[in-house]
């Protein structure tokens, strides 16, 4: 199973790398602009989102709407081998941490998001997602289920990186829904009765 998912992990990334600069620039903001519509934030829910690394989708643009909204932002950083969800506010600095990525410092306010806008390598419509190969972020989403909360979980991506099946291992928490610069793939009819009545 794992080399299956490296296999299907490979093409994928081969594929998103394939993209010209300017298809990324304009399917980021597609995303963009279908996922602020999605999500809907009451001032103050706090919203996990990402850096970009290499060729990965940039929804620097979408966390700024939220932002907008009154969303309360946080990115990973890699603590002790695991992530932690730190406050990220304009104008703050940033450090490295590794994998090209960079997050606030240790002084940054650790928060637990509501909703996690989650980066993928590759997916499919059933919500099954596979990611670069740590578990950082199943690990970290299991832990905020331990903590008693439940986040709503985003997949944002390019349609290039969907797959027909992603192999499902025990540890794996599907996501409910995905969003690509084509169509927002809903995993749970409760995300769509929530986004649809306006709570989000």
């Amino acid at each position: 199973m794992r080399q299956a998912k490296q296999r299907l992990r490979a093409e994928a990334l081969a594929r998103r790398d394939a993209m010209g600069e300017a298809a990324r620039i304009e399917a980021s903001l597609a995303v963009a602009d279908r996922c602020a519509h999605m999500v809907a934030v009451e001032p103050g829910s706090v919203v996990s989102g990402f850096l970009p690394i290499r060729t990965e989708i940039d929804i620097r643009p979408l966390m700024m709407a939220l932002a907008d909204r009154g969303a309360r932002l946080c990115v990973p950083a890699i603590v002790e081998d695991r992530l932690r969800f730190r406050e990220l506010l304009r104008g703050a600095p940033l450090e490295p941490q590794g994998f090209g990525t960079y997050a606030p410092g240790p002084g940054a306010a650790v928060l637990d998001p509501d909703v996690m806008l989650v980066p993928l390598a590759a997916f499919d419509r059933s919500g099954g997602r596979i990611g670069y190969g740590r578990g950082f972020y199943d690990a970290a989403i299991a832990r905020q289920r331990e903590k008693g909360k439940a986040p709503r979980l985003i997949g944002v991506g390019f349609a290039v990186q969907e797959v027909d099946a992603v192999p499902a291992e025990p540890h794996d928490i599907p996501l409910h829904a995905i969003v690509t610069e084509r169509e927002v793939m809903a995993c749970e009819t409760p995300l769509l009765s929530a986004a649809s009545d306006g709570r989000g």
